[in-house]
């Protein structure tokens, strides 16, 4: 199907509500509130306290920034267009009711009513994870609430590419006429969907960043799995039983028809272009035997199924017993949640998106779905982004070896499932789009990488149909036991991107860390795969060296890293590059990966340093043609365009004034200081930038705080 047949309308009316299942995130749409009144004297001062503050990606929230009650206030929630509209109020849940719950009998997933936002591709994943309990703790930790422990701060997790994350916003929220202008609970004193929604608008950059969107993405945001996009009409005929095994492996699905109208429902009362959750499979008894059933449910809570088995007075509810309908925890009342029978759901649906979990959503070890390993990893031009499989550089592409020894105890066929989950990193926030896609190939009897001649003489056992710009592309089979490798790629060469490669498999086979051949590995010397190999430690030898040299606590001050980094160069291919490491470069590299704002690196903080530490390494002695451990000038901004970063001639110039050696060469420790510096300040305004304009506006305060902290 082509992008441009799910594009949505561009009639304003429209764009209020609804969401088109496959279509990414735009712009907020117009509202209907009266934009010429002035803002009230309590939104004004909200609103000065908010644009005084940075993104919530680049600075760590203070928890002892309180406001005049005392309570927490967050000064890092970036706001949009809707949020400074005239009549629009930031409330506490207090001032909304009269005694505010976090959650009312649990939370559940009936707590859900959409507001003015098109993001029922969130709410639909948010329906599906408060069905399991476990899953719905890891996002909203216990123990929050509005009474004994209330503080004004609530906090909620995130997973982003292999690790939680953690939000803490204030429960500050938009009203207009003293009601929610955004997501809400049919339960007023209930503010756990509403909050959580806040949080999840702060990690992706406001709440506009949720004005349309991908229902799998937010499931992968929420469980940490990994979600494919399925064509309803090509899965298995027994869909009952599909559908069955994947629910009872704790999978979550949504679904959707895009094949009318946005906004617009079928005869038969399905929404088109909207985002449903599929939260259950049962065979019903009834009167004249089973029949087999799907639990649907719409975020919107007030537009239902009309056919049969509907909540709607329909006949067929008369055959099932008071006992079964109990046992099915049927609701006869306009809340959004119905029954179909699974062929109606065939008919009227299109594409179902289905997250795989790689934790288990109970506390039974037996329902974990898949083992996990993930890979994080980098195209780097000229080093390792060798394009797609008919570029004569494919080879250069990171290669993973796949081991397949335990075939499914469930299949006859002596085969292994595994599903491979190839994402981008950072994809939506930094307005990258590179399509890439996965090969599966058969590996080298003896070797743990393919050739050039190897890959030119097979072909792959599986492929992606197509490269694809979207943030996640999912292959899922099964082959016979045995060795693969596993080749990520993108649409074109010499493209610089990073990725998680993640490999789910139905019992513990293993994927191997990459190998990338080099010219020197198709002769029988054998040299390391990547250059900074021969220049820096090894993973353990630097965990031992970061071990040495932080402090008690476990973390890295500036004066301690210095010693770290000169130890680490020394022996290596860059050996008398220290002398040229100062202090204040250290400096600025714990300031510029401090997430916290203590001037300090926590292990995970440091690792992700030394991540770009080894891959600016590699570019460095690549770039480094006469092997003097400098770069030239005219080196300099090809290997910055190689790192993914380009700049003009006056930057260049300034390059050159401010951190070249009086010989105009760049040293191993200045080139990996300069990386850092433009990679934090393009981040910077990125964050600010989250329309895309190419321009921003900043405070006098912000300014301060930018450059000060750099």
């Amino acid at each position: 199907m082509s992008r441009s047949a799910l594009e949505p309308s561009t009639d304003k009316a429209v764009m209020r509500k609804s969401v088109s299942l496959s279509s990414d995130c735009s712009l907020p749409q117009e509202d209907d509130l009266d934009s010429d009144e002035l803002l009230g004297s309590q939104s004004r001062r909200w609103l000065a306290d908010l644009l005084s503050a940075v993104s919530p990606m680049d600075m760590a929230d203070d928890p002892n920034t309180v406001g005049r009650d005392g309570l927490f206030v967050d000064h890092h929630f970036p706001l949009g267009e809707l949020e400074m509209h005239s009549g629009v109020m930031w409330k506490r849940p207090r001032e909304l009711c009269a005694s505010p719950q976090f959650t009312v009998n649990g939370a559940s997933r009936l707590d859900i009513c959409q507001g003015k936002l098109n993001d029922c591709w969130l709410l639909s994943a948010i329906a599906s994870l408060s069905v399991h309990h476990k899953l719905f703790q890891k996002v909203v930790p216990p123990g929050q609430d509005f009474q004994q422990h209330y503080t004004g701060c609530f906090k909620f997790r995130f997973w982003q590419y292999g690790e939680w994350v953690e939000m803490q916003v204030d429960d500050l929220l938009p009203t207009k006429d003293n009601k929610l202008i955004y997501l809400s609970s049919p339960e007023k004193q209930e503010f756990w969907s509403s909050l959580l929604e806040k949080a999840y608008a702060k990690l992706k950059g406001g709440y506009r960043a949720l004005d349309m969107g991908f229902p799998h993405e937010a499931m992968v945001d929420m469980t940490g799995g990994v979600a494919e996009v399925l064509t309803i009409n090509r899965l298995p005929r027994d869909l009952y039983s599909f559908i069955q095994s994947l629910l009872a492996k704790g999978a979550l699905i949504n679904c959707a028809n895009c094949q009318g109208p946005l906004e617009q429902k079928n005869p038969l009362g399905i929404m088109f272009r909207h985002a449903y959750s599929l939260t259950a499979m049962e065979k019903v008894k009834t009167a004249h035997g089973p029949v087999e059933l799907v639990r649907l449910l719409n975020p919107w809570g007030n537009t239902e199924w009309e056919g049969p088995w509907s909540d709607s007075q329909s006949p067929e509810w008369s055959t099932v017993s008071p006992q079964e309908q109990q046992r099915l925890g049927r609701v006869n009342r306009e809340d959004g949640e119905f029954w179909m029978s699974v062929a109606d759901f065939r008919q009227n649906f299109e594409l179902m998106e289905v997250c795989h979990l790689t934790e288990s959503p109970s506390q039974s070890a037996s329902s974990v779905p898949w083992c996990c390993v993930m890979h994080h990893g980098n195209w780097v031009p000229s080093i390792s982004a060798g394009g797609p499989a008919h570029s004569g550089l494919f080879w250069q592409n990171p290669q993973f070896q796949l081991e397949l020894s335990h075939a499914d105890p469930s299949m006859e066929a002596q085969v292994c499932s595994f599903v491979l989950s190839l994402m981008q990193k950072h994809q939506r926030r930094r307005g990258l789009n590179l399509s890439t896609a996965l090969h599966v190939y058969r590996a080298h009897p003896r070797n743990t990488y393919l050739s050039p001649s190897d890959l030119s003489s097979t072909q792959p056992l599986l492929c992606s149909l197509q490269y694809s710009s979207r943030r996640e592309v999912v292959l899922r089979n099964s082959l016979p036991p045995g060795r693969y490798i596993i080749i990520p790629s993108t649409a074109e060469a010499k493209q610089q991107g990073a990725f998680l490669l993640r490999v789910l498999t139905e019992q513990s086979n293993a994927a191997r860390p990459p190998h990338t051949p080099t010219p020197q590995d198709i002769t029988p010397v054998k040299e390391p795969s990547s250059p900074h190999q021969t220049a820096l430690p090894s993973p353990k030898s630097i965990r031992r060296l970061f071990e040495k040299h932080s402090d008690k606590k476990g973390l890295c001050k500036p004066l301690h890293l210095y010693k770290l980094l000169k130890e680490a160069i020394q022996g290596g291919v860059l050996n008398g590059s220290e002398r040229y490491l100062d202090l204040e470069q250290c400096k600025s590299l714990v300031v510029l990966m401090d997430t916290q704002g203590i001037a300090k690196l926590n292990w995970p903080e440091f690792q992700g340093l030394w991540d770009k530490i080894r891959r600016w390494t590699d570019i460095f002695l690549v770039f480094d043609k006469n092997k003097s451990q400098r770069l030239e000038y005219q080196e300099v901004g090809p290997a910055l365009k190689a790192a993914g970063i380009s700049v003009d001639d006056v930057v260049m110039q300034l390059v050159g004034l401010r951190y070249t050696e009086p010989d105009l060469t760049i040293s191993y420790p200045g080139f990996l200081y300069v990386l850092m510096k433009l990679e934090s300040m393009i981040h910077k305004f990125e964050a600010y930038d989250m329309v895309g304009m190419g321009a921003i506006t900043v405070s006098y305060r912000q300014w301060l705080q930018m450059t000060m902290y750099n």
